[in-house]
């Protein structure tokens, strides 16, 4: 079956290079300010959105948006890196916030925060390298 690109794509790639900048930006010279939980929600919303784009690129949307969720999907199209797939699902363990019976957040410790900035910067160059774009 022949998919079709969804449209908005360049935008979903565009706005996580953006949450991916605040995120690195803010995490050398705004420490003051942006929290380990609010700079893991911002690494995370770009990962969401490079994913999304390289998924809409396919002519897919993600089953849901859970890193879990999100790495099957793109696996539909393209495999994974072991080490990628396995630094995604760990950015699972900070947040649960889609069930509200389970509710539950984790701020990352300064290991793990680095850890899961470089995981951000790694799908970017991922999702740009599929999609002919240097970064």
């Amino acid at each position: 079956m022949q998919l079709a690109q969804l449209d908005d794509w360049r935008r979903f790639l565009k706005e996580g290079d953006d949450y991916l900048g605040t995120a690195v930006h803010a995490a050398v010279k705004r420490r003051e300010v942006f929290t380990p939980e609010i700079l893991y929600n911002l690494a995370a919303m770009a990962i969401e959105k490079h994913l999304m784009a390289l998924l809409m690129f396919h002519g897919d949307l993600a089953d849901n948006h859970t890193m879990l969720d999100m790495v099957r999907s793109v696996e539909r199209h393209l495999p994974l890196d072991p080490g990628l797939r396995e630094r995604l699902l760990f950015l699972d363990g900070f947040q649960e916030i889609c069930d509200l019976a389970t509710y539950r957040r984790k701020p990352p410790s300064e290991a793990e925060l680095a850890i899961i900035l470089r995981t951000a910067e790694e799908v970017r160059n991922f999702v740009a390298a599929r999609l002919g774009r240097r970064q």
